[in-house]
């Protein structure tokens, strides 16, 4: 059945039925990555400080067949945001090679693809591998990013590394890897219900706006990407003053509604930075 022959009341057991992934499967995804995490830090001759694990599984809001891990690893030899963009490629090329010898070390119930460098940027970004269940259709789909540890440089403040990340002039995300754990723990810490509705937002963005209309995007366009719905959801679930239990169907019809009024909306929170550095960035065209 597909979504929008679902009956309203039906919703929540629809999400739950057909798009929460297999917890099994999962926690064997998460246990082989911090399995890899720690042969990295062991063989890699790039120095790893420490790796980190993002993206929906790491937040807890992976959609069943849609799931995504970014296993960040942050690099010593990495200085600054401007660092990362130099011997990128070999640095990939490096650990795709020692992922080629892990692979043979995975167990029965889940398959990993060879890794393959991600050449959609230049120089490339990122190396992408797949986790496929041996006992289903369920896959996890993993990207592992290098990055500077730019939260970790004790010289200089919270301020300071926003004020660099800005001196660059990149677009926006270029350097989001930086900040993944900031990322993570901003959607992780919320109740499992508002969970479930940016599993059913994400999974509508998916199969309704981004699989039709992609191909059909101009050269120099793009779609937003899945996390500026995160934070969308986690706005209108804010602005109704945080109730756990509140109707899914309503939830889903707020983020809706907010969509279409893209163009009146500025939305931001402070947590991890005063409203003082954003002052600025406020006055930009969105």
């Amino acid at each position: 059945m597909g979504l929008f022959q679902v009956h309203p009341r039906n919703l929540d057991t629809y999400i739950y039925e057909n798009l929460q992934p297999d917890e099994r499967f999962l926690n064997q995804v998460a246990e082989t990555i911090d399995k890899i995490c720690t042969f990295l830090k062991e063989q890699c001759p790039y120095k790893i400080s420490k790796a980190v694990k993002g993206g929906s599984l790491g937040k807890g809001t992976a959609v069943k067949n849609g799931a995504d891990a970014d296993l960040v690893v942050f690099l010593n030899n990495f200085k600054s945001f401007e660092d990362q963009t130099g011997n990128r490629t070999e640095i990939l090329r490096v650990i795709s090679d020692l992922l080629l010898k892990y692979e043979k070390n995975i167990g029965h119930q889940i398959k990993m693809t060879p890794p393959k460098i991600n050449h959609s940027s230049s120089p490339p970004r990122s190396l992408n591998f797949q986790f496929k269940s041996t006992r289903s259709s369920d896959f996890v789909e993993v990207d592992v990013l290098p990055a500077f540890d730019a939260l970790g440089q004790v010289t200089r403040t919270r301020a300071q590394v926003y004020k660099d990340l800005i001196a660059t002039g990149k677009r926006g995300g270029e350097f989001s890897p930086s900040f993944t754990e900031l990322q993570r723990d901003f959607v992780k810490a919320r109740p499992t219900k508002l969970k479930s509705l940016i599993r059913l937002v994400k999974y509508w963005y998916t199969e309704h706006v981004h699989r039709p209309y992609k191909p059909q995007l101009r050269s120099g366009e793009d779609l937003p990407p899945k996390y500026a719905l995160e934070l969308l959801i986690i706005y209108a679930w804010e602005s109704a003053e945080k109730e756990e239990h509140f109707s899914t169907v309503e939830g889903f019809r707020t983020v809706l509604e907010l969509i279409v009024q893209y163009k009146h909306l500025c939305i931001f929170w402070t947590t991890n930075y005063s409203i003082r550095l954003m002052k600025n960035k406020l006055k930009e065209s969105k």
